[in-house]
């Protein structure tokens, strides 16, 4: 009977399996290996997102390592199919695809990638030059979009610039990145003062928060005490918050909680807690990472400094090196419940030892279905 199906039958069957389940069905024949690699339209799936560690360094090898949440095991991913010695890091995900900055190039220099189908894409030079600037990311989704692969825009906001008459400056302006267009182009002003804080102060990562009215981008300076810095897309407006024990954390981390604005926070001999925004600009105490897990997260140390934090919709994830292993708060059902779990490192792959390296981490749904994004 499998033999007999019509290729357009077989690939919209093939579009409902996981991630391992098509890579299987790929590996069987070269008929199902064609009618897999050709899936364009590939259907969401109710399971959990998997982590993708990025060394700091290459090291020996360009490489990334990612965990199934599902089977438990780690994989190593070659990224050899980037230019040589091509040093990246990562900005966030774009559905499941990755969004990512080239470090080893003064000038801000972005790059979208699927490292399960080796794709990848350079996106355009920026208007201006850009060293250091903020990055924000709102994905547009349609009535046919297809999930993993929807349009989206990219905000960069600051940086250094070149100035006129030599030297650098401070840039005060926003431009952002249609996807569907595939260009650049400047939307407007940003007061001066914000523009050093984002250029000096504030890591990359962003959080994006859709309302019904707005879309607000949002970033944490990475010095205490620490604020929050809000960008009203829709209007042009900036702002800035404080958040709660502003002056003690040596972890602060901006999540999304249940459709909104969170914080992750550690304080010394504390634990991991979190916050949540609500009306009027307030910070409300949702969590807290059980006792046992910081422990164990810290090796016996007191203090959180060198403890990541990436997350998505779904999953919040706590890390140090690749060879610690990782806690990750996880979304249980749609009750607004969250666990704390245990995730062990990589140590060992295939029975080979893993050099134990620094590496930043993202959490992305994977996907092998090709797309038109990368032609």
């Amino acid at each position: 009977m499998w033999s007999n199906l019509a290729f357009d039958v077989l690939s919209s069957i093939f579009s409902f399996l996981s991630p391992d389940s098509l890579a299987r069905a790929r590996s069987t024949c070269k008929n199902w290996h064609t009618c897999g690699t050709s899936i364009t339209k590939y259907k969401p799936h109710e399971t959990t997102p998997w982590f993708l560690a990025l060394p700091i360094h290459n090291y020996q090898k360009s490489c990334c390592y990612a965990h199934n949440p599902i089977t438990k095991k780690w994989h190593e991913i070659s990224l050899d199919f980037f230019p040589f010695q091509t040093s990246l890091k990562p900005i966030g995900p774009i559905g499941s695809l990755i969004l990512l900055k080239v470090t080893n190039s003064t000038k801000l220099k972005l790059v979208l990638c699927n490292p399960f189908t080796r794709q990848f894409k350079y996106l355009p030079k920026l208007n201006v030059s850009r060293t250091n600037p903020a990055c924000g990311i709102v994905t547009i989704f349609e009535p046919n979009d297809v999930w993993c692969f929807p349009c989206f825009r990219i905000y960069v906001a600051g940086g250094m610039s070149e100035a006129k008459h030599g030297g650098a400056t401070y840039e005060p302006t926003v431009e952002i990145y249609e996807s569907c267009i595939d260009t650049w182009k400047i939307v407007g002003p940003m007061p001066v003062e914000f523009s050093v804080r984002l250029t000096v102060w504030t890591p990359n990562e962003n959080v994006c928060i859709e309302g019904t009215r707005t879309t607000t981008l949002y970033w944490i300076t990475s010095a205490r005490a620490y604020s929050v810095m809000g960008f009203d897309v829709g209007n042009n407006c900036w702002r800035e918050f404080s958040v709660p024990l502003a002056d003690r954390l040596e972890l602060a981390t901006l999540v999304r909680w249940n459709g909104g604005l969170g914080l992750i926070g550690g304080t010394c001999g504390g634990n991991v807690c979190v916050w949540e925004m609500s009306e009027g600009d307030k910070w409300c105490l949702v969590d807290e990472m059980p006792s046992e897990l910081g422990v164990r997260l810290l090796c016996g140390k007191r203090n959180w400094e060198g403890v990541k934090c990436v997350s998505d919709d779904d999953a919040i994830c706590l890390y140090r090196e690749l060879g610690y292993g990782m806690v990750i708060c996880r979304k249980v059902g749609n009750m607004g419940i969250w666990e704390w779990v245990w995730v062990d490192g990589c140590a060992y792959i295939k029975g080979k030892k893993v050099l134990n390296c620094p590496t930043r981490g993202i959490l992305v749904h994977p996907t092998l279905a090709s797309s038109s994004i990368f032609f």
